[in-house]
């Protein structure tokens, strides 16, 4: 495998390379070796789960609870004749 280095990187840049890592899990070597793959290949690396992602979200910012309302009867069907 190949190394490379690389110079004169903001130091925003590598401060979002940090926080995109950690959010997911991942060292920022590895954030920064899934980034490179996605870019020069047309695949995306693994499918992509919504509900996962968006559980991912939201979920520091804390669940609520709703009230599920009672159910009525069903209207009466239009009668289109």
């Amino acid at each position: 495998m190949a190394s490379i280095t690389i110079r004169n990187l903001e130091d925003d840049v590598k401060a979002r390379l940090r926080l995109r890592a950690a959010e997911h899990q991942r060292s920022m070597e590895e954030e920064a070796r899934i980034i490179l793959r996605e870019t020069v290949t047309d695949e995306k690396i693994g499918p992509r789960d919504l509900v996962k992602f968006i559980h991912e979200r939201f979920a520091p910012l804390g669940g609520v609870e709703l009230e599920i309302p009672q159910r009525g009867p069903m209207r009466e069907l239009p009668d289109f004749s």
